[in-house]
């Protein structure tokens, strides 16, 4: 009977050891990616302006960088560079000039992969603007 319990042991142990873990899957696809909850479009509301517009937000060449259009306002055409530390997003260069000559500086935090605080200043040559905005993904 000994014998038994031995062999029967053994088997539950070896079993167990061979089944696959049953853990609950936290990948995501594009989870080697960390930009990518940044990527797509965004409505945006800038508190002060009172301004309401889309941003869309795609990758750059790097690494850790994104290119975010539409920026301010600005037209699809005109695009800010951003970036992306964890759930930080950050305008980069600090004072970066774009192509329609506002120079711009800020930057936001993601608060889980819907919405992104935003603070930054445009001057648009005229006016330094204090922003503060709340971009939601579509």
């Amino acid at each position: 009977m000994r014998k038994y319990s031995f062999y029967a042991a053994f088997m539950l142990i070896t079993g167990i050891s061979l089944l696959p873990g049953c853990g609950k899957d936290t990948s995501t696809p594009g989870s080697s990616d960390p930009r990518s909850v940044f990527y797509g479009t965004w409505s945006v509301n800038e508190i002060h302006t009172k301004l309401n517009y889309d941003v869309t937000v795609s990758a750059d060449t790097g690494k850790t960088g994104v290119f975010i259009a539409n920026f301010g306002g600005a037209g699809s055409s005109v695009k800010a560079h951003a970036l992306i530390s964890g759930n930080e997003i950050g305008l980069s260069p600090a004072g970066q000039s774009m192509s329609n000559g506002w120079v711009i500086d800020g930057s936001g935090s993601l608060t889980g992969s819907t919405k992104i605080d935003w603070t930054y200043t445009i001057d648009d040559g005229a006016t330094l603007i204090y922003c503060q905005a709340t971009y939601t993904k579509k």
